[in-house]
């Protein structure tokens, strides 16, 4: 309980030091690169105050200067922890609007230039995804979670076919992401934070350019196998994380 009670506090603390600092940022940032920064550093920071170590491979598959759809396993909040400061490029979230309805938080997301998806409609589901694919093109990375929610028993979930409808539309690489050991440091519908290791598995791209629909479910099944493989693998190296 006291480390879950010094963590919170300092989430507090550094989301308002740093949403203060993104207000002031904004007016000439237009584009969000400084915003997220900040964001970078706000993820480390939370990592930092619950002595998390994270262990990060293959960082050296990807190229910073190109757009890429991230795509991650998803177990805990602390996912988005640890790839904020652990994912070394400029990238924006593709994220559930209740999320940007958080006092501060949710500005600072929009200020970045994090992408809202809402889901409670077909016609705005759809408006974000075209946002989305809009905002690839023009040369901006994307991160997300097809499964489209935490896994409650930490386990990989079905994923969804946005993304994927998302990464063919947009004609841009997609790069499966394998996170393993967030689940036990904060497992889904609880608030207590324990202590724990990440791993992180960044996988090689897989291109997306002259795909159709019709290629859809493959390239779902082929991104799944890639993060179960390496999930497997980085719970054979650390089972004590997992």
């Amino acid at each position: 309980m006291p480390r879950t009670v010094f963590v919170w506090s300092c989430i507090v603390v550094f989301t308002l030091v740093l949403g203060a600092l993104a207000f002031l940022t904004f007016p000439f940032d237009c584009k969000g690169k400084v915003v997220h920064l900040y964001a970078r550093l706000w993820g480390w920071l939370i990592l930092l105050a619950n002595g998390v170590k994270v262990r990060v491979r293959g960082v050296g598959n990807i190229d910073p200067q190109r757009p890429y759809i991230y795509m991650c396993n998803h177990m805990s909040s602390f996912d988005i922890f640890a790839l904020l400061a652990y994912l070394p490029v400029q990238f924006r979230w593709l994220a559930k609007v209740e999320l940007f309805r958080i006092p501060i938080l949710g500005w600072a997301m929009s200020t970045a230039g994090y992408i809202s998806l809402d889901r409670s409609e077909r016609k705005k589901a759809y408006k974000s995804m075209e946002t989305a694919a809009q905002k690839i093109r023009e040369g901006t990375s994307v991160v997300i979670f097809p499964e489209g929610s935490r896994s409650p028993d930490g386990s990989l979930q079905p994923f969804m076919k946005g993304g994927f409808t998302l990464a063919i539309k947009a004609g841009v690489p997609i790069v499966p992401i394998a996170i393993e050991g967030t689940w036990k440091i904060m497992p889904k519908d609880t608030l207590r934070i324990r202590k724990g290791e990440i791993g992180i598995v960044i996988d090689r791209p897989i291109e997306t350019r002259g795909l159709t629909m019709k290629d859809r479910e493959k390239l779902m099944r082929q991104v799944q196998e890639r993060i179960q493989t390496n999930l497997a693998a980085l719970v054979k190296e650390h089972p004590d994380a997992a």
